[in-house]
């Protein structure tokens, strides 16, 4: 399954146990049950309002202006 994901962190120097903790991950996902449409949106508005503060701070002048 992760051959067709982007790299991933390498968590452990040993390549067969970080490949077991991946896919163990893998697992957990896939036994997840899904999100509902109210903790979907919990998610976007915590993620988007990250963004927006660093968007932001990224445009705003030193004096705060």
């Amino acid at each position: 399954m992760s051959e067709n994901r982007p790299d991933r962190p390498i968590r452990f120097e040993d390549s067969a146990r970080n490949a077991a903790y991946w896919a163990r991950i893998e697992r957990n996902v896939a036994d997840a049950p899904p999100l509902t449409d109210e903790q979907k949106a919990i998610i976007r508005i915590a993620f988007s309002s990250v963004v927006g503060r660093s968007r932001g701070a990224a445009t705003q002048a030193p004096d705060g202006q």
